[in-house]
């Protein structure tokens, strides 16, 4: 039909051009009088019937257009009934199916009624060039589908290219079924006030001010976004809504959070909260166990955010901009302490272990996990799971230069040999790590059947799996603080004994972890740590002594520093060359010194430490949160300290990375300043 619409176009331009020619010529005639006589012979009612002719044969050209292009397209309606089936149609109108027929290059021949009915004429459009997202069936598997929206109608659209018929299949109804279905899904919430007892000083306490100013503001904003609550304990609620009060919260970013932090500012202690949701799934049972493991993911990342849990999709946390607040509350740690001992007197043996890239913290909780099992009230079998191709060098050099061989043999197990010590009595305590893949023996933990997380990094959504305790402490400065406060406050009798060597290798993890107390990680509770390790007889200068540079990597530092760009105000990155594989110590380091210049809020160094890995080492003074920034690089850590790993990536593609990451979410993080009330992580 397009073809004889365009010869039936062409016709009528000549008949057009043809009429025109002989209006001029006979004007012209008319005006040079030729040939002579013309004018005597041409009358006016001779004008008037020539013109008459002339719209009398125009008319009947019309009217044989439309005829012949009448003929034609019902020629098409039969072939196309021919296709699909006469008896057919109806049914397909009734299922509210539409039918185009394009030819090559996408002109639209013939449709059925469904598009006329709807006011959308298609005849001679490229289809393409009306929905431009059908060009995705092109070259497709035949059973592909494509949706489109057209006329306030939501289309399934299929593409048989042998026959150029694309069928569109009206699911406008099941969409909008759908989408009610979602808005009205169920979700499920907890919501928890993180330091209710320190705020109302008595649990008891119904008609603290404080108190009841955060209980106002938790049902004011229930009710303003539809949230069924009901409290299950003096500082937590059960919540209840549907997906789109989820919604509604998630687009104001849990504005909660902030609200009941600004209650008590000026006070001594600022209210916080955690919050957790789990949706997507129709199991209440499971939507109940989804909350509380965000809950208590948002509790071990230092509390002051919201966690929602999507099934089958990874985490959104929202808020967590403010540093964990310290406590000085020593009732937790003796809890801890006691429950440690109880599950080790069960255990058969005990394997320790750190994070790969062993540092000097990791090693210090490990000894004093050992520390544990050697009190004699214990006295269980353990060991330390050591590679030392995954110990950075210092590390390596302290740990076997503090021992004589045979104990340090004795002390120490490798990877491969820690497998095959794993039985059903067996305990594997983790230090300074949650994450399973960072661990130094993954497939230790696959086999273990009890396991224990001693940390002081923020939890991330891969976590150890159901560990019988998890010690999770983002206010800590270091793992090596948490076993000195763990060891000195277990109610143990007699009292837990720790040897000088071990201590002094804890104090220099304190050490290393907040560069020697400069950090804005370092708290009251640090120095506590740190007292109690010179109580165990940690020497300072040979803990100092372990942690010293040598030429060589002095000069490395030097070498990055010296790389320093500036791409936003205050803010600083510096890279190592592709060809140098630099340890984390050592990007660790040089973050720390440029930090202790003037005017550098924060600081990222970017280097190789493994053939095929690349790291970014951050740090910042407080007013940006590089732990955000680093989450959006698929890395995590402090507010004040953080870090990201990536795999099989060129230096130059990880620093566009870092770029592009601080182009979007900078701001963000500049705004996430820590509460006056906050002492670090």
């Amino acid at each position: 039909m397009t073809q004889a619409l365009r010869n039936m176009r062409l016709r009528a331009l000549i008949i057009i051009g043809f009429e025109l020619l002989a209006i001029g010529a006979a004007v012209l005639m008319w005006f040079y009088n030729f040939p002579k006589g013309f004018h005597d012979l041409m009358k006016t009612e001779y004008w008037m019937i020539s013109l008459g002719g002339m719209i009398v044969l125009d008319i009947i050209f019309l009217w044989i257009a439309l005829v012949h292009l009448s003929r034609i397209r019902q020629k098409s309606d039969l072939k196309a009934a021919s296709i699909i089936g006469a008896d057919v149609q109806e049914a397909y109108n009734f299922g509210q199916i539409g039918l185009v027929v394009c030819d090559e290059r996408g002109i639209v021949m013939w449709d059925n009624n469904l598009f006329k009915e709807r006011n959308i004429d298609l005849l001679d459009e490229n289809i393409l060039d009306w929905q431009p997202k059908l060009r995705e069936l092109q070259d497709a598997p035949s059973d592909m589908v494509v949706k489109i929206e057209a006329n306030d109608h939501n289309y399934s659209v299929k593409y048989l290219s042998e026959a150029h018929l694309y069928i569109f299949k009206d699911s406008t109804e099941y969409e909008q079924i759908f989408n009610y279905s979602r808005q009205q899904g169920m979700v499920l919430g907890i919501i928890m006030l993180d330091n209710y007892n320190d705020i109302s000083g008595n649990a008891e306490d119904d008609n603290n001010d404080v108190v009841s100013k955060v209980r106002g503001a938790i049902f004011e904003y229930a009710k303003d976004n539809g949230i069924l609550l009901r409290r299950f304990r003096s500082d937590s609620y059960f919540a209840v809504c549907n997906f789109e009060a989820l919604e509604k919260m998630e687009n104001d970013q849990f504005s909660l959070l902030a609200k009941v932090r600004s209650l008590a500012k000026g006070s001594d202690t600022i209210p916080t909260l955690s919050i957790g949701f789990a949706h997507n799934f129709p199991d209440v049972n499971k939507l109940n166990e989804m909350a509380s493991n965000a809950i208590d993911i948002a509790m071990s990342r230092g509390g002051d955010q919201a966690v929602v849990s999507k099934y089958g999709e990874e985490l959104k946390f929202f808020g967590g901009k403010t540093e964990a607040v310290e406590t000085t509350a020593k009732v937790k740690v003796r809890s801890i302490a006691d429950s440690l001992v109880s599950i080790m007197k069960e255990a058969t043996n005990v394997l320790i272990m750190g994070h790969t890239e062993m540092d000097m913290d990791a090693l210090g909780a490990c000894l004093g996990v050992k520390a544990f099992c050697e009190w004699p009230v214990v006295k269980k079998p353990a060991q330390i799971i050591y590679d030392p191709k995954a110990t950075e060098k210092k590390t390596r050099y302290a740990f076997q230069g503090a021992f004589n061989k045979a104990d340090f043999d004795r002390m120490v197990i490798s990877p491969k040999d820690a497998e095959d010590k794993v039985k059903d009595g067996t305990l594997v305590v983790v230090c300074d790590i949650s994450v399973p893949s960072m661990t130094m023996a993954p497939k230790v933990l696959e086999k273990a059947s009890k396991v224990i997380v001693i940390d002081h990094h923020r939890r991330g959504e891969e976590f150890i799996d159901k560990p019988v305790l998890a010690y999770i402490e983002p206010s800590a400065s270091s793992a090596s603080e948490l076993l000195a406060e763990l060891l000195h406050y277990a109610t143990a009798n007699p009292r837990i004994e720790l040897k000088p060597a071990y201590s002094t290798l804890m104090l220099s993890g304190i050490f290393l972890d907040t560069n020697f107390f400069k950090s804005k990680t370092t708290g009251m509770r640090t120095f506590d740590a740190a007292e109690i390790l010179k109580s165990y007889g940690a020497d300072n200068s040979v803990a100092d002594d372990y942690l010293k540079d040598e030429y060589e990597e002095y000069s490395l530092i030097t070498k990055i520093v010296s790389s320093m760009k500036t791409p936003y105000f205050g803010i600083v990155y510096c890279m190592a060359d592709e060809n140098d594989i630099i340890e984390r110590s050592t990007l660790a380091k040089v973050a720390n010194q440029v930090m202790q210049l003037k005017g550098i809020n924060a600081c990222f160094v970017i280097g190789k430490t493994q053939e095929k890995e690349i790291r970014i080492s951050a740090r910042s003074d407080g007013t940006v949160n590089v732990q955000l920034l680093a989450e959006k690089m698929g890395g995590g850590g402090h507010f004040t300290s953080a870090s990201a790993v990536f795999k099989n990536q060129a230096i130059t593609n990880v620093e566009s990375t870092l770029i592009d990451v601080l182009d979007e979410h900078l701001n963000e993080a500049r705004n996430a300043k820590p509460t006056d009330n906050d002492q670090g992580e």
